[in-house]
């Protein structure tokens, strides 16, 4: 039996051996070297449900100490660094020895330092996807005498996925900029979108279509002569100054088209007996029209 042992895949044994032979030879004759290397740290096997946070660096350094000719020969990716996170769970502070078999070197060489020796690794719960609202990112300035009017993008919300911590104050994903310098039109772009927090994603990744409507900016004049009147009452009543100065806001067309008699301006005299009064004067505008000021905002009113 034993001799059977021994002879199955013989052939197989005796090259293996010669190989191993020839292997010792050159390395027998190698003077011993140690050398440090930056290596790339991984995570393996992470859940589904776990996101891998905290204040993680980018690469351990590792020295390795072997032959001479093997040592000098590493290649990037010969040594590997990686955390097995399988049936992980969630914890704020978790600790990983970087000697516990979690670097990989080539037959030959050995692990002599890793630094940081320990990982500090934050395992939390991914959330619930969220929605959130589609905010565009918008540049520059329209040209003269135009300005920004109606902004919208299609769509209007994403879904994002993250940590639960991370999620639970995020009302809102960007988008790229969307350049509006000089434009007298609509301004249309479709940009990437993301979330500000690196930590937080889309849930599938995409863009939006970002519109910017530009219209004339609106125009400012002073009307000097616009003239009071009185409403509700009964009795006569005579009015000082008998017109004021009102300053309006809006559409260039219809500002430069308004005349002073475009504008109601009036006083209340309900309910008011004989007498002399200060009382304040209310604007009726016309539509797509804003007033600015109105000088004297108070009228003398003498009921009769």
């Amino acid at each position: 039996m034993f001799r059977q042992l021994v002879m199955r895949d013989l052939g197989l044994k005796l090259l293996a051996l010669a190989l191993a032979v020839v292997f010792w030879l050159q390395v027998a004759g190698q003077p011993v070297v140690e050398r440090g290397i930056d290596v790339p740290l991984g995570f393996e096997n992470v859940p589904e449900l776990l996101h891998v946070g905290g204040d993680l660096p980018d690469n351990v350094r590792v020295r390795v100490r072997g032959a001479a000719n093997i040592v000098s020969g590493l290649q990037p990716g010969d040594v590997v660094a990686a955390i097995d996170l399988a049936g992980e769970r969630p914890g704020r502070r978790r600790l990983f020895d970087m000697f516990a078999g979690r670097v990989r070197v080539p037959f030959g060489v050995e692990v002599t330092q890793v630094f940081p020796a320990t990982i500090t690794v934050s395992l939390e719960s991914v959330g619930a996807p969220r929605a959130v609202t589609v905010v565009p990112d918008i540049q520059g300035r329209p040209a003269e005498g135009f300005a920004v009017g109606r902004i919208s993008t299609t769509p209007a919300t994403v879904q994002v996925v993250g940590p639960e911590s991370r999620l639970a104050g995020l009302t809102e994903a960007l988008t790229e900029p969307v350049s509006i310098e000089g434009a007298s039109g609509r301004v249309q772009a479709t940009v990437t979108v993301g979330a500000a927090d690196p930590m937080v994603r889309l849930r599938t990744p995409g863009s939006a279509q970002v519109t910017v409507e530009i219209v004339p900016a609106p125009t400012e004049r002073v009307l000097r002569s616009v003239p009071v009147q009185t409403d509700g009452g009964t009795r006569a009543a005579s009015i000082e100054p008998p017109s004021i100065t009102v300053g309006v806001r809006g559409p260039q067309d219809r500002v430069e088209s308004l005349a002073d008699t475009g504008l109601e301006a009036f006083v209340d005299l309900a309910g008011l007996q004989p007498g002399r009064y200060n009382l304040p004067v209310s604007i009726v505008g016309s539509a797509g029209i804003g007033v600015t000021h109105i000088d004297p905002s108070r009228v003398t009113v003498t009921v009769r």
